[in-house]
């Protein structure tokens, strides 16, 4: 009889080596890959993803959780970890995508390349006990790397899964992984670097800001906490200046009809995007930001401004504040 599991696979090596274990005992694994708009690492998570099932002729299926974990993080039943990181509810809402998707392809059970002890907020005992329960999959959820560290699962006490070739990994080190990886011929694999932007104090900053500002905040909103400095100017209004010239080009192609971009006039500089329900006096804010971030040298400078997809046709001249007036504003 051939039994069936699926993998919750990043393509880290971690989740890697937990395939390669499952694998190694003739059962057939299905992959699911879920991605987040905070997801970070220095190749895409869906590619590594796709790397790895393709090495070891599994399928894959990839999930991006954006409206449901939208909602996680505006209000997280177990709180945030050092940053606006929701890593409990997080782990929950992916064993739950696990749970629906095991279910569907009638598997047998779930696994993961999860640690004990490498990360302090979701991967101790008491943690996954939690996740696992919450998910409503108790008993299912096998962590191949550190099993015999663990309660025998359901896999191992009815003989699907043989728990004396598991393994007892333990802590943050990666040691004992990277000699597993050379042993089963696995070296072509990412560094741990991946992680999540939430964890960042300066961006976690930002997306702290726009929780309190807006609330209902939406992908494009996300999507723009990534790009340059971000400056609030009132409650009702932030603006956003471009750092090169990719940013500038990012900050056009995220701006929405509400929006306004300001620039220096005839001279190299930041874009500046303007959202919110500006006055008057916040727009030539605005300006005298867009003619700080220049290379105008001149003490009164003129910028253009006007919506997105238009030409920048309406002008300010203004003063360009000093470092310590932005300085304030700066998120």
């Amino acid at each position: 009889m051939t039994y069936r599991a699926v993998a919750l696979l990043s393509g880290g090596l971690d989740s890697t080596l937990a395939v390669r274990l499952i694998l190694d005992q003739g059962i057939e694994v299905h992959a699911l890959n879920t991605s987040t708009p905070f997801c970070t690492c220095n190749r895409s998570g869906h590619c590594e993803s796709l790397r790895v099932a393709e090495q070891f002729g599994i399928p894959l299926r990839r999930v991006a959780l954006t409206d449901e974990f939208f909602a996680v993080l505006r209000n997280p039943k177990h709180g945030y970890g050092g940053g606006l990181n929701p890593c409990l509810d997080c782990r929950i809402l992916l064993f739950r995508k696990g749970k629906e998707y095991m279910q569907e392809i009638g598997a047998d059970f779930l696994f993961t390349g999860e640690v004990l002890g490498q990360r302090p907020m979701s991967q101790h005992l008491r943690a996954m006990r939690l996740i696992d329960a919450e998910a409503g999959i108790e008993g299912f959820v096998l962590r191949p790397l550190s099993a015999k560290l663990l309660p025998p699962t359901l896999p191992e006490k009815e003989g699907i899964v043989q728990r004396e070739q598991l393994l007892a990994m333990r802590g943050r080190t990666r040691r004992p992984q990277m000699r597993l990886a050379a042993e089963r011929g696995i070296h072509d694999y990412p560094c741990p670097a991946g992680g999540c932007r939430l964890t960042d104090p300066g961006f976690a900053r930002r997306m702290k800001d726009l929780l309190a500002y807006k609330p209902g905040f939406g992908l494009c909103d996300v999507e723009l906490l990534k790009v340059g400095r971000h400056l609030r100017l009132s409650p009702q209004v932030k603006a956003v200046v471009g750092r090169n010239q990719e940013e500038n080009l990012s900050l056009q192609s995220l701006a929405d009809a509400q929006d306004l971009l300001l620039e220096a006039r005839g001279v190299p500089g930041a874009m500046v995007l303007l959202q919110g329900e500006w006055t008057v006096e916040i727009l030539r804010q605005a300006a005298a930001i867009a003619a700080h971030y220049s290379d105008a040298t001149e003490p009164q400078v003129t910028v253009h401004y006007g919506i997105p997809g238009t030409q920048l046709g309406q002008e300010l001249c203004v003063a360009p504040p000093d470092e310590q007036t932005l300085a304030k504003l700066i998120l």
